[in-house]
């Protein structure tokens, strides 16, 4: 079988295809064949040497967390899936249920785990999960991560009811599930974007407030005033240094902030007494786990969710697609197609 691996000093022009033997499931495995991966900021962190998990800590990686294949063997001891099961893979192969631990967080995919980028692969059936069957390979590839994180953060870790606020940030895998979901449960939306092209695709799939922040900088004024001076109940925080000063004037008091990116950069001081004057949550997450991920994927089934993919590729050309995520081109997902 066929790989794609990446070596240390990194960077687009390390990322290779190399032919490996083909694996098989051991005691509690499953062999998958991979149909579908879609990429993730992480993965163009990793590539480029700059994730703490990955590169800095490896000579070489296989990389991807997300992607969608279809069970073709099993091990001694199997239960949960079946050959022939059309299976997603999930982000932390060992975080099952319950809450965050050291141990359930080193076992994410694409490292310290190789991960999905490959033809066929062997995980552990508690790290895939099947999915529902109305989507396609490609949409399922982008569950894993972007769905999940955009799920954990809207309903387990913030307690937001119907009319409640929510501003996404950007138009990319996180934000745009973040939007489908948080219509499906009744939230009003707003959403970030410096393209007004792709703020008008968001308005098409139901965003209620657009905001260029490009135009306008000072993107707290249009959702206070959106919300009537009150403030956003909620913010899927993803830039990092380039946007936390801007949510934390954006949120209402008692308001809940998700910390799950750092796009545009982090290093940016916060100064304590914001919170303390409004009373903010600030709340960093990272993925979640399987019961979440299934939960997840009922309510996908539950409302006919489709995920938006808004670029294919064959796995083969993961350089073209990288440079796409680097330059700003996708709204919603890129996939590499097997």
């Amino acid at each position: 079988m066929r790989a794609l691996e990446i070596t240390a000093p990194w960077g687009f022009d390390r990322i290779a295809i190399v032919e490996r033997e083909d694996p098989k499931p051991g005691p509690g495995e499953v062999l998958v064949r991979m149909k579908a991966v879609s990429l993730n900021y992480r993965d163009f962190l990793m590539v480029n040497g700059l994730y703490s998990r990955g590169s800095a800590t490896a000579e070489t990686i296989t990389p991807f967390s997300d992607g969608c294949g279809v069970v073709e063997a099993v091990g001694e001891g199997v239960t949960r899936v079946a050959v022939g099961d059309r299976v997603s893979t999930l982000f932390f192969q060992g975080w099952n249920s319950g809450r965050p631990t050291v141990e359930k967080l080193t076992t994410s995919l694409g490292s310290p785990i190789p991960g999905a980028g490959r033809e066929l692969a062997a995980f552990s059936q508690e790290g895939v999960s099947k999915v529902p069957d109305f989507l396609t390979d490609h949409q399922v590839a982008t569950l894993a991560c972007a769905a999940l994180t955009a799920w954990r953060g809207l309903f387990l870790d913030a307690r937001l009811e119907p009319g409640d606020t929510v501003v996404l940030q950007g138009t990319g895998g996180v934000s745009i599930f973040g939007l489908q979901f948080a219509k499906a449960a009744g939230y009003r939306t707003v959403i970030t974007s410096s393209s007004d092209e792709k703020l008008a695709r968001a308005k098409a799939l139901g965003a209620d407030h657009l905001v260029n922040y490009r135009t306008t900088p000072e993107w707290s004024k249009p959702v206070r005033a959106a919300t009537g001076g009150v403030g956003a109940d909620f913010i899927m925080e993803v830039g990092g240094a380039g946007t936390i000063q801007q949510s934390l004037k954006a949120v209402r008091i008692g308001g809940h902030i998700a910390i799950i990116g750092v796009v545009s950069g982090a290093g940016e001081g916060l100064n304590p007494a914001q919170l303390i004057g409004n009373s903010a949550k600030l709340q960093g997450l990272s993925v979640g786990s399987r019961e979440m991920f299934e939960a997840m994927c009922r309510a996908i089934e539950l409302h006919k969710i489709s995920p938006v993919v808004d670029k294919v590729y064959p796995w083969t050309e993961a350089r073209a697609a990288f440079e796409a995520m680097q330059g700003g081109e996708h709204f919603g997902k890129i996939v590499l197609a097997f």
